[in-house]
Order: C-alpha cells, then structure tokens, then sequence
C-alpha cells in the first residue's frame, strides 16, 4: 500500500490566513508535489533510487523557495 503523504491536506490547512492568490499558488505546489510523490515512488518500484537535491533558492520580496533537482541511481538487474 502506498503511503499517504497529506501534501494537500497540509498545504490547505496551513493557507487560511493568505490571500486568494497565495492560496491558488499553495494549492498548485501541493498538487504537484502529488504528482511527483507519485513519479518517485513509480521510479522506485521500477529499480531506480531517486534523491531530491536542493540545486537553487528563489528569491523574491522577502520570500524564498527551494529549486530541486532529481539525483538518480540505477541498480544493475541480474
């Protein structure tokens, strides 16, 4: 059974206090974080390790965001 991350729950909780705008971009970054929740446990099963890597910061007004990149390792299948 695949684990149940709750991104979204989260991110809905945690955005009642923001504005409409903040609120559509909160929801965006936790339905594709989903998404890529789902995309890495798929390259497990398939025999790859995957490690999400911080590569950059994103910054803007006071605000910050963390850019990432994939780091993959395959396994040999004998």
């Amino acid at each position: 059974m695949a684990p149940q991350t709750r991104v979204k729950e989260r991110a809905e909780e945690q955005s009642s206090a923001m504005s409409t705008d903040q609120q559509a971009a909160i929801r965006m970054v936790a339905n594709d974080l989903h998404r890529l929740n789902h995309s890495v446990m798929k390259a497990v099963d398939a025999g790859v390790s995957v490690e999400l890597v911080r590569s950059a910061r994103h910054h803007g007004e006071g605000n910050w965001g963390d850019l990432l990149i994939p780091v993959i390792v395959t396994q040999g299948r004998g």
